[in-house]
């Protein structure tokens, strides 16, 4: 009996450390610095949560507004399933997600109705509709189910500041060239302090309404993923050029050896 006992216990020892996942090392968590914020980046890359994106960056102040609130739902989620990975089984893993999500969801919505009730009110349905942004399950089932706590959690704020970066940019482009403003109505996120943050670029600008509607949205949201393009592709000719020379002066230096 002793001697089953210890074969069954040595059995569930191996099993348990197959299933849980190692601890990420430096270079994994510059990988995932930089899947979230350049190679694998939710609106660029896997165009996930597009109708709040192009639905509320018309000016700044609502990019960032809906940005934070995605932020840290991510990192909040991502941590939340990450400790409960080896508890929820299969068939309620997607239904425990969810509802993980959905608090934090509630909690963020309730915070902004206390202290940016105006702004809460011009993001409006976008707010409770993050439960159902693809990009925070996503990550929630392929990496943080699967990864530690600190990975999990890296990876929620990059992927959470790659989303948010995009639509601050977006955002900029919009109120830049549809109302020739930049950062106007600051404080109805950060109060009284951003009164006085507004920047009119232009003079006498006449509004250009296009890029406000949405429209403008899907113009501003195609550029920007097609200058990322540009810039992989230049950066991936660079690279095979450099790589191709190293090459050559190898050949080089051995035939000269």
């Amino acid at each position: 009996m002793s001697t089953l006992d210890t074969e069954l216990n040595t059995e569930a020892e191996g099993t348990e450390s197959q299933t849980e996942a190692p601890a990420a090392t430096g270079a994994d968590y510059s990988e995932i610095i930089y899947n979230g914020i350049w190679k694998n980046n939710p609106a660029l890359v896997q165009l996930l949560g597009l109708c709040p994106l192009l639905a509320v960056t018309s000016t700044v102040v609502n990019a960032i507004g809906l940005g934070l609130a995605t932020l840290v739902v991510l990192v909040g989620a991502n941590i939340a399933v990450s400790l409960i990975r080896n508890y929820v089984t299969d068939a309620v893993r997607l239904p425990a997600f969810v509802m993980i999500i959905a608090s934090f969801v509630t909690s963020i919505e309730l915070i902004m109705q206390a202290y940016t009730y105006e702004l809460y009110q011009i993001l409006g349905i976008f707010i409770p509709l993050i439960v159902t942004n693809c990009a925070i399950l996503g990550r929630a089932d392929s990496f943080a189910a699967r990864n530690p706590v600190l990975p999990s959690a890296l990876d929620g704020l990059m992927m959470g500041l790659g989303f948010m970066a995009v639509l601050v940019i977006l955002g900029a482009m919009r109120e830049l060239i549809g109302q020739g403003t930049l950062f106007s109505d600051m404080h109805l996120l950060l109060g009284d302090i951003a009164i006085n943050w507004k920047v009119e670029v232009f003079n006498d600008y006449p509004d250009v309404l296009f890029a406000i509607l949405p429209p403008g949205a899907f113009i501003g949201l195609g550029l920007l993923i097609a200058l990322k393009n540009s810039w992989d592709e230049k950066a991936k000719e660079r690279a095979e050029k450099n790589k191709a020379d190293t090459e050559a002066v190898d050949r080089r230096v051995r035939v000269t050896g």
